[in-house]
């Protein structure tokens, strides 16, 4: 699609964007927690590592399978309402073009030039035409499940290997703090360069996602802290 000079959209990122930031973020906030909740408890450090890698693990698995199957299931219900469209289109071809219509007259055009787009659009690509205009389907929004298993899994990962990381260079009596602090701070990255790519505000973007990080490490800890071993 070409756009005015100077015009710079961001819309056709949306796919792998959202499925991108989900999983980064998710791979620091939970791993994290779990190790500051484990870390929390007092256990060797071997079961602190061990922890985190498991959490990676389980972590990836799942966001895959759980990108996979929701999206698969949104990508289901495209096909079934163009499919729906396509039968209407063939039975009621008439019906379809005044509905069309309909729809343009609503966005303001003159019911005879919105007749007439209605008509030019449906010779070109009538499935197209509906499939945008009437549900609201377009490529660059349609569902993906591979690209966001793929790509949450990955992005998981990646941000997940980071507080491992750290647990496993600092001593044991520092994990809780350097932990956190690692965290917070790939956290507020993320969010102000996930916010870039997708031209939104950074710094509002980068506190969302420290608070909540933050929050999910101290509930943790509390946990652990609470259920763990005593001296």
């Amino acid at each position: 699609m070409r756009h005015s000079a100077g015009e710079h959209h961001f819309v056709h990122r949306i796919g792998w964007l959202r499925a991108a930031v989900l999983g980064a973020n998710d791979g620091i906030v939970s791993t994290a927690s779990l190790i500051v909740g484990v870390a929390a408890a007092e256990p060797e450090p071997q079961t602190i590592v061990i922890a985190g890698l498991a959490g990676l693990a389980a972590g990836a698995m799942s966001m895959a399978a759980g990108e996979y199957v929701s999206v698969s299931s949104q990508a289901d219900t495209e096909r079934a309402d163009l499919e729906t469209e396509r039968r209407a289109l063939a039975a009621a071809p008439e019906a379809e073009r005044q509905e069309l219509a309909e729809i343009y007259v609503s966005r303001g055009l003159e019911p005879a030039l919105a007749a007439t787009v209605a008509e030019r659009l449906m010779a070109h690509d009538a499935i197209g035409a509906h499939a945008r205009d009437e549900l609201g389907l377009t490529e660059t929004a349609s569902a993906r499940p591979i690209q966001a298993a793929l790509t949450s899994a990955a992005t998981f990962s990646l941000g997940a290997a980071a507080p491992v990381m750290v647990a496993v260079l600092v001593p044991v009596d520092s994990t809780i703090p350097a932990v956190a602090a690692a965290s917070l701070t790939a956290l507020a990255t993320l969010g102000g360069l996930s916010a870039r790519a997708g031209g939104a505000n950074p710094l509002r973007a980068a506190g969302r996602v420290t608070f909540w990080g933050a929050l999910a490490m101290l509930v943790t800890a509390g946990v652990g802290a609470a259920f763990g071993a005593t001296p």
